[in-house]
């Protein structure tokens, strides 16, 4: 009797488990800004790892590396925290690490300086992450807008920054 009470309390736990863990969902977010200057000096201008700071106005703080693969930057004093994992002479991709306690979205990001032609660019700022958190389509869809939003914004500081 008593293996039959452990092993009818483990299904229900292992059932009770798998309810609860969300089928991912994964998006990719791609947007863009043409700029009229090479990309070497667009890169040169914003490339850094935390230029972020500069051109989405927001607070950065490298807290270790030294803006190589491996560094860590902070961001909204210490509100998000981002590694990079990638990175070329015009370019740099970044993951965000598991939060304990909360939901893992396994965020990335990636920012490219294309070049186009001896005197012009195209920026390419890529995000992926999950949205399976989310309750709804519209609240998926609301979720995307307001991110696109937020680097279209960006990208447009980055090509008033950079063609000055």
């Amino acid at each position: 009797m008593k293996n039959i009470l452990l092993a009818t309390i483990l299904f229900y736990s292992l059932l009770a488990v798998e309810t609860a863990i969300a089928e991912p969902e994964y998006v990719r977010l791609e947007m863009s800004i043409d700029v009229e200057r090479p990309a070497d000096e667009v890169w040169a201008m914003v490339g850094g790892y935390c230029d972020i700071g500069v051109w989405a106005n927001i607070e950065c703080e490298i807290i270790s590396g030294d803006g190589n693969i491996g560094t860590v930057r902070v961001l909204l004093g210490g509100a998000i925290t981002e590694i990079m994992v990638a990175q070329t002479d015009l370019s740099y991709g970044y993951a965000q690490p598991v939060d304990e306690g909360q939901f893992y979205n396994l965020y990335h990001g990636f920012m490219e300086a294309k070049p186009v032609d001896d005197n012009s660019s195209t920026v390419v700022y890529t995000v992926v992450y999950d949205v399976s958190n989310l309750p709804d389509q519209a609240a998926r869809d609301e979720d995307m807008a307001r991110r696109r939003g937020q680097f279209d914004k960006a990208l447009l500081d980055i090509k008033t920054l950079t063609e000055k």
